[in-house]
């Protein structure tokens, strides 16, 4: 039984820091209150992420699907987009089951940038979610169909950012 009564769509997007970690936040906050929480990363791999080794400590799966690479806009090959579309259908699976009262999507807004998705079948989900399911959808580039069919947006903006400056990413910071 979920112990929300009614769950929304929330997208975090835009090009500042700090989307999967929000996302990843709020899954810390529900899984304090006792909520069922699943995470599918798209575009992400690697067991030793912080995020991955933190969520294995609370008791909650984060299931990375796709392969293993970044593509660039209009270079996916068929088997980019075969991936992609195998783990949009079990992130699909995930949502409309209901088991989870939290699901999260990390990356699934870059997966419709780089064309590995269609904006269709995520609209699609977006609709067909239970009521009581709190779905969050991550990534640069949110469409405006999406923002427009969400409950809640919110833009990261970068100001600032140290790698402007040459810093490059830093493990238990930004991985």
């Amino acid at each position: 039984m979920s112990k929300l009564r009614k769950g929304y769509v929330q997208v975090y997007t835009g090009d500042g820091k700090g989307k999967t970690t929000a996302a990843f936040g709020l899954a810390l906050r529900a899984i304090g209150k006792g909520l069922r929480v699943v995470v599918v990363q798209f575009m992400k791999a690697g067991p030793t992420w912080g995020e991955i080794r933190a969520a294995e400590m609370l008791g909650f799966d984060v299931v990375q699907v796709g392969l293993d690479h970044w593509v660039r806009k209009g270079e996916a090959t068929d088997a980019d987009r075969r991936a992609a579309g195998e783990g949009f259908a079990k992130a699909r699976e995930l949502v409309v089951s209901g088991a989870f009262d939290l699901v999260i999507l990390d990356e699934l807004m870059t997966s419709l940038f780089f064309e590995l998705i269609a904006l269709d079948d995520v609209l699609a989900l977006m609709r067909e979610k239970p009521s009581h399911v709190e779905l969050v959808l991550t990534g640069r580039g949110a469409p405006d169909a999406v923002v427009a069919a969400a409950d809640l947006v919110t833009e990261m903006r970068a100001v600032k950012h140290y790698f402007d400056k040459g810093v490059p990413a830093r493990e238990g910071i930004e991985f």
